[in-house]
């Protein structure tokens, strides 16, 4: 029988659903914390909502239904806006059930700085900073990186951080002396120079290469009629390098011109999209990307949708986000099956600022273009089905040999790992890392400071004792919390099957005398000691010892050196702000950032205070003004 609460949930929610309007537009589900988890578009946003009701998807082991709390939507006025508006809001909040890019977060960029005086060029995995111009993403850093150094070599532009080129010594770096610069710092290069340079590079990143390769052609010439012949050899190695790139990228037709083919291929809740870039008739570029959350897609439709509406949906939304960073052609190729480009096409227009052509050939080059793009979708997606089983295999015997090796009632599937860090009894922090299903499960993560032990004084017993003492009364106060209660925490809630602690027989005693809760449970208790990597066991005075290349060993290895990594990580964290956390904090004209700068310089805290004030005024990056009212407020507390 359900709950009276989530009879009324239900009854709230049916009531919404009839108050929806029959008509286009955008429409947001959002669970109990009112996080949105969902958001698509539909001519007749009371249809599809229904279709959701009717057709339930499951991410893991929750029923998107099953968490929805509230349904907003959004009228609009035509499919365009309704695309639109959907992109902005998946971009906003990033919804749990969507289609999104897989590790997203982690595709690069190259952004060029175009506010500043003298722009830099970098590459970057964030895209957040108004006024810079971002290209990408691309699925391939270490081509970003070679397309950089290709281009330092084109256009020479600054490698220098800040807005302002140049470095405390007033004189040129090393990149000016190999041609990798021209050296704006010291006024070697004029403003509009140095800025034609960088129009070069976005021309470049843009795909307008016989562009490019005209003008640095007429620079040579006119350098060779002035008799500078210097310069003209420089603009003949950059006309080399350019022409070079372009003979090693394939000719597709030079009547093409400019354009990219988007490839779909879904597969259950993965899809695979293949980007092939072509420019004034040359396949400049490919990027393979994949995605999930395709079921969230096919939940919205009816039971008897077809595979080409799906694919339809995925190429959409990731057109759109995909072309929030990078340059748009002036056509684009997709598909067989996706009839309705009116509306892509539309709102790549507005991303442009001119028309778009979306298309799906039928025959000749393009049709070509767009058939290897399709078998490079299939393949890579199954590819990548069959590295996942693999790794799935993998991780499934590791577990079973472990299980077998340490005689273990049931299959580890959740694995915790303690690790002790402190610097001479300072500092002292544990972790706690998780592994579920031998995968690093770090939303599970969780970090300890020690309160029992004396300063100074290291007891790495007595520090693994506290903590194991904390993760079991974490554990008991979990479960008084009900299943979904805000602020219960899933990790401290949860038992593991094996609980392992870095270290010998010492540490693994300390251990037992504060899990005798958890043993009670069945929950299985090892150290593993790191000299020959033996595994205690309680109870058995010798060690188990492993094979090296056994899967058991291996996974057990990946845990304490994971859990040694978060624990170090912390304890860095804190010394380095103990250590900063000093007289330099109430300094004027001191931030984090000078007073990072001035320990850096001067070595340490007491350095910066026994510092004469030349030395203060030599530091590079501060003040003269600065270093003058720093030298004498140390001055003044001194004395």
């Amino acid at each position: 029988m359900a709950s009276p609460g989530a009879q009324s949930r239900k009854q709230r929610l049916a009531a919404q659903r009839k108050a929806l309007p029959d008509g286009p537009g955008v429409y947001l589900f959002r669970d109990a914390d009112g996080t949105v988890i969902y958001v698509g578009k539909a001519k007749s946003i009371r249809k599809r909502v229904g279709n959701h009701f009717s057709n339930p998807v499951t991410r893991g082991a929750v029923e998107m239904v099953d968490v929805i709390e509230d349904i907003e939507f959004v009228l609009v006025g035509s499919e365009t806006e309704a695309l639109l508006v959907e992109n902005g809001f998946i971009k906003q909040y990033q919804p749990q059930f969507n289609i999104r890019l897989r590790d997203d977060k982690s595709y690069p960029y190259i952004a060029v700085t175009t506010r500043e005086p003298y722009p830099r060029v970098y590459i970057t995995r964030e895209r957040h900073k108004p006024g810079n111009r971002y290209f990408g993403p691309y699925s391939n850093a270490k081509r970003v990186r070679a397309t950089l150094d290709l281009l330092g070599r084109l256009f020479q532009f600054r490698t220098c951080q800040g807005r302002e080129p140049g470095r405390a010594s007033g004189s040129p770096c090393l990149d000016y002396h190999i041609d990798r610069c021209t050296a704006p710092c010291v006024g070697y290069v004029s403003r509009q120079e140095y800025r034609d340079a960088i129009n070069g590079v976005i021309a470049f990143l843009s795909g307008r290469y016989a562009e490019i390769e005209q003008q640095i052609e007429d620079q040579m010439v006119d350098a060779a009629a002035a008799q500078e012949y210097e310069r003209a050899a420089r603009e003949r190695d950059r006309l080399q390098a350019v022409r070079s790139l372009r003979e090693r990228q394939q000719v597709i037709s030079d009547s093409i011109g400019s354009l990219d083919v988007i490839a779909i291929t879904v597969d259950g809740d993965d899809a695979n999209a293949q980007v092939f870039q072509v420019r004034d008739g040359s396949l400049t570029d490919r990027q393979s990307f994949y995605l999930t959350g395709v079921a969230g897609e096919a939940t919205g439709r009816a039971a008897d949708a077809s595979a080409d509406a799906i694919r339809a949906e995925v190429l959409e939304q990731f057109a759109l986000r995909y072309y929030a960073g990078a340059v748009v052609p002036p056509a684009v190729l997709v598909p067989d099956g996706i009839t309705e480009h009116d509306a892509l096409a539309d709102a790549l227009a507005e991303i442009r600022g001119t028309k778009v052509d979306v298309a799906t050939p039928q025959r000749g080059d393009r049709r070509k273009l767009l058939d290897m793009a399709m078998r490079n979708a299939e393949l890579a997606l199954g590819q990548e089905r069959l590295k996942a089983e693999r790794s799935r295999e993998q991780r499934v015997e590791a577990l079973t040999d472990l299980q077998q090796a340490l005689g273990l009632d049931r299959l580890p599937v959740r694995v915790e790992c303690y690790d002790i860090s402190h610097l001479m009894g300072s500092e002292t922090v544990a972790s706690m890392v998780v592994m579920e299903g031998g995968v690093p499960a770090k939303d599970h993560y969780r970090r300890f400071v020690i309160r029992d032990l004396d300063p100074g004084v290291p007891d790495d017993f007595k520090a693994m004792n506290e903590v194991l003492r904390r993760r079991t009364a974490q554990w008991t106060r979990q479960q008084e919390k009900p299943l979904h209660e805000p602020g219960r925490d899933a990790s401290f809630a949860a038992l593991p099957d094996l609980l392992v602690i870095d270290g010998g027989k010492g540490q693994l005693s300390a251990g037992l005398e504060a899990l005798l809760g958890f043993v009670e449970r069945g929950v299985a208790v090892v150290s593993l000691a790191k000299r020959i990597e033996e595994v205690f066991v309680p109870g058995r005075s010798a060690p188990i010892v492993l094979g090296h290349d056994t899967p058991g060993l291996q996974l057990l290895q990946r845990a304490r050196d994971e859990a040694h990594r978060f624990a170090i990580t912390h304890h860095r964290g804190r010394r380095d702000k103990k250590l900063t956390g000093s007289v330099l904090d109430d300094l004027p004209g001191v931030g984090p950032a000078r007073k990072k700068q001035l320990i850096q310089h001067f070595g340490s805290p007491d350095a910066v205070l026994a510092a004469s004030r030349e030395q203060l005024e030599a530091t590079p990056g501060l003040p003269g003004k600065v270093a003058r009212e720093l030298f004498a407020h140390l001055h003044r507390s001194v004395g």
